[in-house]
């Protein structure tokens, strides 16, 4: 891109795709957010691949989803990380959390659960007689979680809503929650720019980072392109209004998404050039779905 910034270590943002399958306009979407927001701020961003949970991924996806960026002109500013080589990090995490009382194990299975769904602290006290250890659950503080977003607003959550949650699951795998907390804090990310969908995400995640000390990241929630009838897009090809378009009309697409008004008939690094200097937040909608133009 011909349109360059000047790096500013105050601001870190970062993309973090599952390698579940290719890179679609919604995920797109939450690429585009985060990367603007840093690039506008003279800003670092960072790309992340979160492959720790196997039997989800697709084979190739990850190679896929990086090739997809870069072919729009998105880069991150260093290497990407994987998180299938950080397990030993998150092990570390895990056992600072069991030492300081904040994580136990627990027996109960999804059969165990009411319909609620929420898990009633069977095991809080230790694990009934006769059971054995599966996963282990973060100890929640039992008061309501709140934080401000920068485009949702200020986001509560009663706690009679919020449940202890499992950091580690009964399949020996670190759940998202634990990991992401993790690797925001190693890679020293100060914004996170990502979907509405994952908003129930950040109250899990910022009590686990004021258990293990770190730094909470300013929140920024962008709406979730969703089809007409209200259903998430899939990562599937039929599903997916981009993959057949080209660069620039693929990103204008998702500038308009975003509530952005780029010109008409601008070539890619123009295009670019635009977006990174005329990038403006409150022009995002402040909703949590937004129904995706057919492009």
């Amino acid at each position: 891109m011909s349109c360059s910034v000047t790096d500013n270590t105050l601001y870190r943002g970062r993309f973090a795709p599952s390698p579940t399958g290719p890179l679609h306009f919604g995920s797109l979407v939450a690429a585009l957010g985060s990367y603007l927001d840093a690039r506008h701020h003279h800003g670092e961003w960072r790309l992340r691949i979160e492959d720790i949970d196997p039997p989800r991924e697709v084979s190739g996806s990850a190679q896929r989803i990086i090739s997809d960026l870069a072919w729009l002109g998105i880069r991150p500013d260093q290497a990407v990380l994987f998180q299938s080589n950080r397990v030993p990090a998150y092990q570390v995490a895990l056992d600072r959390l069991l030492a300081a009382g904040h994580a136990y194990p627990c027996a109960c299975t999804r059969k165990d659960l009411p319909v609620s769904g929420l898990y009633p602290g069977t095991c809080r006290k230790g694990i009934p007689e006769g059971r054995e250890p599966r996963a282990i659950r973060f100890r929640r503080d039992g008061k309501d979680s709140t934080f401000n977003d920068r485009i949702q607003g200020l986001i509560s959550e009663p706690a009679k809503n919020l449940d202890d949650f499992v950091i580690r699951r009964a399949d020996g795998l670190i759940a998202y929650q634990l990991a992401v907390v993790v690797d925001d804090a190693f890679q020293q990310v100060t914004e996170v720019v990502r979907g509405a969908d994952l908003l129930a995400s950040s109250h899990r995640q910022i009590c686990l980072q004021k258990a293990l000390g770190f730094a909470q990241p300013v929140y920024a929630h962008l709406p979730v392109a969703v089809n007409a009838d209200g259903s998430k897009l899939a990562k599937r090809l039929q599903t997916d209004p981009f993959r057949y378009g080209n660069p620039v009309r693929v990103l204008h697409s998702a500038l308009e998404f975003l509530g952005q008004q780029p010109p008409a008939g601008l070539d890619l690094d123009s295009l670019w050039c635009w977006a990174t200097t005329h990038w403006n937040w409150k022009q995002i909608p402040r909703c949590q779905t937004r129904v995706a133009a057919k492009s």
